[in-house]
């Protein structure tokens, strides 16, 4: 909450709450510039940034105005503007960089949440209505918004992979294979850190063929086995680990079940589970994962879970949860074995 709010009214906070969605876009619409990426090497005057973007200088001064007022940007007593340490993670070049989770929240997930009423009236994902289709039926003939998704994704998730490993044990993995891998940042990680785990990368054959050429700038392709699938039908046997981060959430509990099901089908005795997810508290306390979980409800029609409702999924699938790991991220890994 900003100092000006802090002894407001409880009209007041509702009012600057309801204003969320301008926030969103207008930082949305300053990736689409790339004002953060201009301002990169050095501050500009409003006429430079004009005619970089080609944009009427009046109404980019009115952008950048009001995302400086809320230091995104800073503006000089000569009327240069700056990067701060928030527009800086902006930047396209950046490690961690969040430039295309502005472009995704401000883009196709902005125009899904503007149909939250559906998804709340009939538990329906609001993405299905406005684009008619799911989500990864879209991205599967969509290659620019797949690559989109694939790089904030990493914006969205890419400091829990090192909380992953910093809190679970990989090191005497043989062969671990990643379901839904998406991209393959986080195999990638576990495969660099240890030299004598062996991965299997599973996904469509289109998400198989984009992760390939990532784990190839790696060096680490030559220990990973990239098998194209469907986890609705089956699974790769033969892991003693089967990994999945940010799967099960993407989906309701019959879908969920499905998946669960098909993986305790080709583990071993020995086998186990690992489901990297948020973890929702019990109660009513602040947790950006409740937030989330609505953003599953309207994007892909899934939910994030409390622990019992893990150990409730685990156990209809044949599967009995061990323990739950928190990691310094608000993700937590939830252990399973047959």
């Amino acid at each position: 909450m900003t100092p000006d709010l802090a002894a407001a009214s409880p009209r007041d906070v509702m009012s600057r709450m309801l204003c969320g969605f301008w926030t969103t876009a207008a930082i949305c619409v300053a990736v689409q510039l790339k004002l953060p990426d201009l301002l990169a090497t050095a501050p500009q005057s409003l006429d430079q940034l004009a005619r970089a973007t080609g944009c009427h200088e009046r109404s980019l001064f009115r952008l950048l105005r009001a995302l400086s007022s809320s230091g995104v940007f800073t503006e000089d007593a000569s009327g240069r503007y700056s990067l701060t340490p928030l527009s800086d993670c902006l930047r396209r070049d950046v490690p961690g960089s969040v430039a295309s989770l502005a472009l995704m929240r401000g883009g196709w997930q902005y125009r899904a949440w503007g149909e939250m009423l559906h998804s709340v009236q009939t538990g329906q994902p609001a993405f299905d209505r406005v684009f008619g289709e799911t989500l990864f039926e879209h991205l599967s003939h969509e290659s620019d918004k797949a690559a989109l998704f694939d790089a904030a994704m990493v914006g969205v998730h890419g400091r829990e992979t090192a909380a992953m490993l910093a809190a679970y044990d990989f090191s005497r993995i043989q062969l671990l294979a990643d379901i839904g891998g998406g991209n393959g940042s986080v195999l990638t990680e576990i495969l660099k850190r240890h030299p004598s785990t062996r991965g299997v990368l599973f996904d469509r054959l289109d998400v198989v063929e984009r992760a390939r050429a990532n784990l190839q700038s790696a060096g680490v392709a030559e220990r990973c086995e990239f098998v194209p699938g469907d986890f609705f039908h089956s699974i790769p046997a033969g892991a003693d680990v089967y990994l999945m981060r940010h799967i099960i959430h993407d989906w309701n509990d019959e879908r969920s079940l499905t998946i669960l099901k098909n993986c305790r089908a080709v583990m071993s005795a020995t086998s186990r589970l690992l489901i990297a997810e948020f973890v929702l508290p019990d109660g009513p306390g602040p947790f950006f994962g409740k937030w989330f979980d609505l953003s599953m409800l309207a994007i892909t029609g899934g939910q994030e879970r409390t622990g019992s409702e893990y150990q409730q999924l685990l156990a209809a699938a044949g599967l009995q949860l061990q323990r739950i790991v928190p990691t310094d991220s608000e993700l937590s890994i939830i252990e399973a074995t047959p």
